[in-house]
Protein backbone atom coordinates (compact mmCIF):
# COMPACT_ATOMS: atom_id res chain seq x y z
CA UNK A 1 0.00 0.00 0.00
CA UNK A 2 1.44 3.28 -1.05
CA UNK A 3 2.11 5.72 2.36
CA UNK A 4 -0.12 8.65 0.40
CA UNK A 5 -2.87 9.36 2.69
CA UNK A 6 -4.35 7.08 5.51
CA UNK A 7 -6.22 3.65 5.44
CA UNK A 8 -9.67 3.81 4.51
CA UNK A 9 -12.74 1.31 5.26
CA UNK A 10 -12.14 -0.04 2.00
CA UNK A 11 -9.00 -1.00 2.81
CA UNK A 12 -9.60 -2.65 6.18
CA UNK A 13 -12.33 -4.63 4.73
CA UNK A 14 -11.13 -5.34 1.06
CA UNK A 15 -7.35 -6.20 1.91
CA UNK A 16 -6.09 -5.70 5.29
CA UNK A 17 -8.68 -8.16 7.71
CA UNK A 18 -7.67 -10.93 4.88
CA UNK A 19 -3.95 -10.15 5.12
CA UNK A 20 -4.14 -10.92 8.66
CA UNK A 21 -6.12 -14.01 8.42
CA UNK A 22 -3.44 -15.59 5.96
CA UNK A 23 -0.29 -14.46 8.54
CA UNK A 24 -1.29 -17.85 10.67
CA UNK A 25 -1.33 -19.94 7.36
CA UNK A 26 1.27 -18.58 5.65
CA UNK A 27 5.42 -16.37 5.96
CA UNK A 28 3.61 -13.01 5.15
CA UNK A 29 5.44 -9.65 3.86
CA UNK A 30 3.88 -6.56 4.10
CA UNK A 31 5.39 -3.45 2.02
CA UNK A 32 4.69 -0.29 2.42
CA UNK A 33 5.53 0.78 -1.57
CA UNK A 34 7.07 4.48 -1.42
CA UNK A 35 8.85 4.36 -4.64
CA UNK A 36 4.97 3.86 -6.08
CA UNK A 37 3.69 6.89 -4.05
CA UNK A 38 6.16 8.91 -5.93
CA UNK A 39 4.84 7.79 -9.63
CA UNK A 40 2.72 12.03 -8.43
CA UNK A 41 4.93 14.40 -6.82
CA UNK A 42 5.23 13.95 -2.78
CA UNK A 43 6.17 16.51 -0.39
CA UNK A 44 9.32 15.56 1.22
CA UNK A 45 7.95 15.54 4.96
CA UNK A 46 4.30 14.62 4.67
CA UNK A 47 6.15 11.29 2.73
CA UNK A 48 8.66 10.49 5.56
CA UNK A 49 5.55 11.18 8.09
CA UNK A 50 2.89 8.59 6.47
CA UNK A 51 5.69 6.02 5.42
CA UNK A 52 6.15 5.58 9.59
CA UNK A 53 2.11 6.11 10.06
CA UNK A 54 1.36 3.56 7.32
CA UNK A 55 3.27 0.62 9.14
CA UNK A 56 1.55 2.19 12.65
CA UNK A 57 -2.15 1.57 10.76
CA UNK A 58 -0.96 -2.34 9.47
CA UNK A 59 0.04 -3.37 12.85
CA UNK A 60 -3.16 -1.83 14.48
CA UNK A 61 -5.24 -3.58 11.84
CA UNK A 62 -4.44 -6.80 12.91
CA UNK A 63 -0.83 -7.44 11.09
CA UNK A 64 1.22 -9.43 13.90
CA UNK A 65 5.26 -8.45 14.01
CA UNK A 66 5.83 -11.81 15.15
CA UNK A 67 4.28 -13.50 12.73
CA UNK A 68 4.78 -11.35 9.81
CA UNK A 69 7.28 -9.01 8.18
CA UNK A 70 6.47 -5.28 7.96
CA UNK A 71 9.03 -3.07 5.74
CA UNK A 72 9.70 0.10 3.72
CA UNK A 73 9.77 -0.60 0.02
CA UNK A 74 12.86 1.97 -0.64
CA UNK A 75 15.24 0.32 2.17
CA UNK A 76 15.39 -2.85 0.13
CA UNK A 77 16.89 -1.65 -3.40
CA UNK A 78 16.69 -5.35 -4.87
CA UNK A 79 12.81 -3.97 -5.63
CA UNK A 80 14.64 -1.18 -8.00
CA UNK A 81 17.12 -3.12 -10.02
CA UNK A 82 14.92 -6.48 -10.42
CA UNK A 83 12.13 -4.15 -12.18
CA UNK A 84 14.53 -2.72 -14.47
CA UNK A 85 15.63 -6.17 -15.60
CA UNK A 86 12.08 -6.79 -15.35
CA UNK A 87 10.94 -3.58 -17.80
CA UNK A 88 13.92 -5.12 -19.99
CA UNK A 89 11.72 -8.26 -20.76
CA UNK A 90 8.35 -6.11 -20.64
CA UNK A 91 6.00 -4.35 -23.57
CA UNK A 92 5.13 -0.71 -23.92
CA UNK A 93 1.92 -2.41 -25.53
CA UNK A 94 0.74 -4.49 -22.11
CA UNK A 95 1.67 -1.07 -19.86
CA UNK A 96 -0.50 1.08 -21.95
CA UNK A 97 -3.45 -1.26 -21.70
CA UNK A 98 -3.28 -1.12 -18.24
CA UNK A 99 -6.80 -0.29 -17.09
CA UNK A 100 -5.56 1.97 -13.91
CA UNK A 101 -3.03 3.77 -16.38
CA UNK A 102 -5.94 4.91 -18.90
CA UNK A 103 -8.16 6.23 -15.98
CA UNK A 104 -5.09 8.12 -14.38
CA UNK A 105 -4.04 9.78 -17.49
CA UNK A 106 -7.31 10.55 -19.06
CA UNK A 107 -7.39 14.18 -20.45
CA UNK A 108 -3.69 14.05 -20.35
CA UNK A 109 -1.23 14.52 -22.92
CA UNK A 110 1.75 12.55 -23.45
CA UNK A 111 4.06 15.46 -22.19
CA UNK A 112 2.55 16.13 -18.99
CA UNK A 113 2.63 11.83 -17.86
CA UNK A 114 5.46 11.01 -15.92
CA UNK A 115 7.18 7.61 -17.28
CA UNK A 116 6.79 6.23 -13.68
CA UNK A 117 3.26 6.65 -13.79
CA UNK A 118 3.24 4.09 -16.94
CA UNK A 119 6.11 1.61 -15.73
CA UNK A 120 5.09 1.22 -11.97
CA UNK A 121 3.34 -2.06 -13.11
CA UNK A 122 6.89 -3.80 -13.49
CA UNK A 123 8.12 -2.37 -10.34
CA UNK A 124 4.78 -4.03 -8.85
CA UNK A 125 5.57 -7.13 -10.76
CA UNK A 126 9.32 -6.80 -9.23
CA UNK A 127 7.60 -6.30 -5.70
CA UNK A 128 5.84 -9.66 -5.99
CA UNK A 129 8.40 -11.94 -7.93
CA UNK A 130 11.34 -10.92 -5.71
CA UNK A 131 10.24 -12.89 -2.88
CA UNK A 132 9.24 -16.02 -5.07
CA UNK A 133 6.01 -15.87 -3.28
CA UNK A 134 2.95 -18.05 -4.18
CA UNK A 135 -0.26 -15.79 -3.19
CA UNK A 136 -0.84 -11.93 -3.43
CA UNK A 137 -3.90 -10.52 -1.53
CA UNK A 138 -5.08 -8.29 -3.82
CA UNK A 139 -7.80 -6.03 -4.66
CA UNK A 140 -10.08 -6.73 -7.10
CA UNK A 141 -9.01 -3.40 -9.06
CA UNK A 142 -5.73 -4.86 -9.33
CA UNK A 143 -6.08 -8.33 -10.38
CA UNK A 144 -5.32 -6.84 -13.90
CA UNK A 145 -1.35 -5.78 -12.84
CA UNK A 146 -0.90 -9.43 -11.43
CA UNK A 147 -1.92 -11.16 -14.45
CA UNK A 148 0.81 -8.66 -15.89
CA UNK A 149 3.01 -9.96 -13.29
CA UNK A 150 2.48 -13.27 -14.59
CA UNK A 151 2.94 -13.05 -17.90
CA UNK A 152 6.15 -11.47 -17.30
CA UNK A 153 7.38 -14.17 -14.90
CA UNK A 154 6.06 -16.96 -17.86
CA UNK A 155 7.86 -15.21 -20.28
CA UNK A 156 11.03 -15.26 -18.63
CA UNK A 157 10.78 -18.37 -17.10
CA UNK A 158 10.42 -19.15 -21.08
CA UNK A 159 13.63 -17.35 -22.17
CA UNK A 160 15.95 -18.03 -19.40
CA UNK A 161 14.82 -21.22 -17.76
CA UNK A 162 11.86 -23.03 -16.28
CA UNK A 163 12.40 -21.60 -12.08
CA UNK A 164 13.90 -18.32 -12.85
CA UNK A 165 10.35 -17.27 -10.69
CA UNK A 166 7.40 -18.45 -9.12
CA UNK A 167 4.46 -17.79 -10.97
CA UNK A 168 2.10 -16.11 -8.20
CA UNK A 169 -1.57 -17.03 -7.80
CA UNK A 170 -4.05 -14.00 -6.83
CA UNK A 171 -6.14 -13.91 -3.36
CA UNK A 172 -9.17 -12.05 -3.87
CA UNK A 173 -11.76 -11.76 -0.67
CA UNK A 174 -15.47 -13.08 -2.21
CA UNK A 175 -17.34 -10.33 0.64
CA UNK A 176 -15.20 -7.03 1.01
CA UNK A 177 -13.42 -7.08 -1.68
CA UNK A 178 -14.34 -4.20 -3.55
CA UNK A 179 -16.11 -1.44 -0.96
CA UNK A 180 -17.60 1.45 -2.73
CA UNK A 181 -17.60 5.32 -2.44
CA UNK A 182 -20.23 6.89 -0.16
CA UNK A 183 -21.15 9.93 -2.82
CA UNK A 184 -20.61 7.61 -5.63
CA UNK A 185 -21.10 3.84 -5.32
CA UNK A 186 -20.45 3.23 -8.94
CA UNK A 187 -16.47 3.85 -7.97
CA UNK A 188 -14.07 2.21 -5.35
CA UNK A 189 -13.70 3.74 -2.24
CA UNK A 190 -10.35 5.62 -2.73
CA UNK A 191 -7.67 7.45 -0.23
CA UNK A 192 -6.94 9.60 -2.95
CA UNK A 193 -10.09 11.27 -3.63
CA UNK A 194 -10.74 14.57 -3.35
CA UNK A 195 -13.93 14.85 -1.76
CA UNK A 196 -13.25 13.60 1.74
CA UNK A 197 -16.58 12.22 1.64
CA UNK A 198 -16.65 9.94 -0.49
CA UNK A 199 -14.37 7.88 1.90
CA UNK A 200 -14.56 6.56 5.83
CA UNK A 201 -10.77 7.16 7.28
CA UNK A 202 -9.78 4.54 10.18
CA UNK A 203 -8.76 7.72 11.95
CA UNK A 204 -11.85 9.65 11.50
CA UNK A 205 -13.37 10.62 14.45
CA UNK A 206 -16.78 9.63 15.71
CA UNK A 207 -18.69 12.43 14.67
CA UNK A 208 -16.91 12.15 11.20
CA UNK A 209 -17.69 9.15 10.71
CA UNK A 210 -21.41 9.73 11.95
CA UNK A 211 -21.85 12.41 9.26
CA UNK A 212 -20.15 10.83 6.39
CA UNK A 213 -22.50 8.10 6.65
CA UNK A 214 -25.35 10.02 6.93
CA UNK A 215 -24.19 11.95 3.87
CA UNK A 216 -23.91 8.72 1.80
CA UNK A 217 -26.07 8.74 -1.01
CA UNK A 218 -28.90 6.26 -1.36
CA UNK A 219 -32.45 6.12 -3.42
CA UNK A 220 -35.91 7.00 -2.58
CA UNK A 221 -37.16 3.37 -2.85
CA UNK A 222 -39.21 2.27 -0.40
CA UNK A 223 -37.73 -1.08 2.04
CA UNK A 224 -34.13 -2.43 1.83
CA UNK A 225 -33.13 -4.88 -0.59
CA UNK A 226 -29.73 -6.29 -2.07
CA UNK A 227 -29.44 -4.82 -5.50
CA UNK A 228 -25.95 -4.20 -6.39
CA UNK A 229 -27.08 -2.66 -10.01
CA UNK A 230 -30.13 -0.77 -9.65
CA UNK A 231 -29.72 0.27 -5.73
CA UNK A 232 -25.93 0.39 -5.46
CA UNK A 233 -25.90 3.10 -2.27
CA UNK A 234 -27.95 0.33 -0.52
CA UNK A 235 -26.03 -2.56 -1.88
CA UNK A 236 -22.79 -1.01 -0.67
CA UNK A 237 -23.78 -0.21 2.92
CA UNK A 238 -25.31 -3.88 2.82
CA UNK A 239 -21.84 -5.22 2.42
CA UNK A 240 -20.11 -2.82 4.71
CA UNK A 241 -22.34 -3.90 7.42
CA UNK A 242 -22.25 -7.61 6.12
CA UNK A 243 -18.38 -7.42 5.96
CA UNK A 244 -17.81 -6.43 9.42
CA UNK A 245 -20.82 -9.02 11.16
CA UNK A 246 -19.18 -11.74 9.45
CA UNK A 247 -22.21 -12.44 7.37
CA UNK A 248 -23.79 -11.87 3.73
CA UNK A 249 -25.23 -8.66 2.21
CA UNK A 250 -28.41 -10.44 1.16
CA UNK A 251 -29.10 -11.60 4.96
CA UNK A 252 -28.54 -8.20 6.33
CA UNK A 253 -31.13 -6.73 3.53
CA UNK A 254 -33.73 -8.97 5.22
CA UNK A 255 -33.22 -7.63 8.19
CA UNK A 256 -33.56 -4.33 7.50
CA UNK A 257 -36.58 -5.16 4.65
CA UNK A 258 -38.87 -3.64 5.93
CA UNK A 259 -36.71 -0.46 7.54
CA UNK A 260 -35.59 2.76 5.88
CA UNK A 261 -32.88 4.03 5.15
CA UNK A 262 -31.86 5.89 8.07
CA UNK A 263 -32.72 2.92 10.11
CA UNK A 264 -29.39 1.05 8.00
CA UNK A 265 -27.60 3.83 7.86
CA UNK A 266 -27.56 4.08 11.56
CA UNK A 267 -26.89 0.22 11.83
CA UNK A 268 -23.81 0.94 9.61
CA UNK A 269 -22.60 3.57 11.29
CA UNK A 270 -22.67 2.28 14.56
CA UNK A 271 -21.03 -1.30 13.55
CA UNK A 272 -18.12 0.74 11.62
CA UNK A 273 -17.72 3.25 14.83
CA UNK A 274 -17.11 -0.15 17.17
CA UNK A 275 -14.66 -1.53 14.44
CA UNK A 276 -12.40 1.42 14.24
CA UNK A 277 -12.16 2.20 17.85
CA UNK A 278 -9.81 -0.44 18.90
CA UNK A 279 -7.87 0.32 15.71
CA UNK A 280 -7.50 3.95 16.59
CA UNK A 281 -6.32 3.36 20.38
CA UNK A 282 -3.67 0.97 19.06
CA UNK A 283 -2.56 3.22 16.57
CA UNK A 284 -1.94 6.01 18.99
CA UNK A 285 -0.25 3.86 21.38
CA UNK A 286 2.19 2.82 18.28
CA UNK A 287 2.49 6.75 17.25
CA UNK A 288 3.74 7.64 21.12
CA UNK A 289 6.79 5.19 20.21
CA UNK A 290 8.37 5.86 16.79
CA UNK A 291 11.60 4.17 18.42
CA UNK A 292 9.88 0.75 18.15
CA UNK A 293 8.17 1.48 15.26
CA UNK A 294 11.56 1.92 13.81
CA UNK A 295 13.22 -1.12 15.08
CA UNK A 296 10.41 -3.17 12.90
CA UNK A 297 10.96 -1.64 10.24
CA UNK A 298 15.07 -2.07 10.73
CA UNK A 299 14.59 -5.61 11.42
CA UNK A 300 11.40 -6.10 8.66
CA UNK A 301 14.36 -4.36 5.64
CA UNK A 302 17.11 -6.79 7.12
CA UNK A 303 14.88 -10.19 6.99
CA UNK A 304 13.76 -8.54 3.46
CA UNK A 305 16.95 -8.39 2.28
CA UNK A 306 17.98 -11.62 2.85
CA UNK A 307 14.93 -12.99 1.28
CA UNK A 308 15.67 -10.75 -1.53
CA UNK A 309 18.95 -11.68 -2.67
CA UNK A 310 18.89 -14.97 -4.07
CA UNK A 311 16.08 -14.66 -6.72
CA UNK A 312 18.16 -11.21 -7.60
CA UNK A 313 21.53 -13.18 -7.93
CA UNK A 314 19.60 -16.20 -9.97
CA UNK A 315 18.27 -13.25 -12.14
CA UNK A 316 21.36 -12.18 -12.69
CA UNK A 317 22.80 -15.02 -13.12
CA UNK A 318 20.66 -16.17 -15.84
CA UNK A 319 20.41 -13.50 -17.43
CA UNK A 320 24.07 -13.65 -18.50
CA UNK A 321 25.87 -11.06 -15.88
CA UNK A 322 29.78 -11.74 -14.99
CA UNK A 323 30.30 -11.25 -11.59
CA UNK A 324 33.89 -11.42 -10.91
Amino acid sequence: MQPSGDMTLGHLLGAVRNWAKLQDEYDCLYCTVDLHAITVRQDPEYLRERSLSLPAQYIAAGIDVEKSTIFLQSTVPAHAELAWLLNCNTYMGELSRMTQFKTKTAGKTDKNIGVGLFDYPVLMAADILLYDVDLVPVGADQKQHLELTRDIATRMNHHYGDGLFVVPEPYIAEIGARVMSLQDPLQKMSKSDSNQNNYIALLDSPDVIAKKIKKSVMDSIQGITFDPVNRSGVANLLTILATLTNTTPEKVAEEYADQGNAALKNGVTDVILDAVKPFQEKYNELMQDTAYLDKILRDGAEKARDLAQPTLKRVYKRLGFYRP
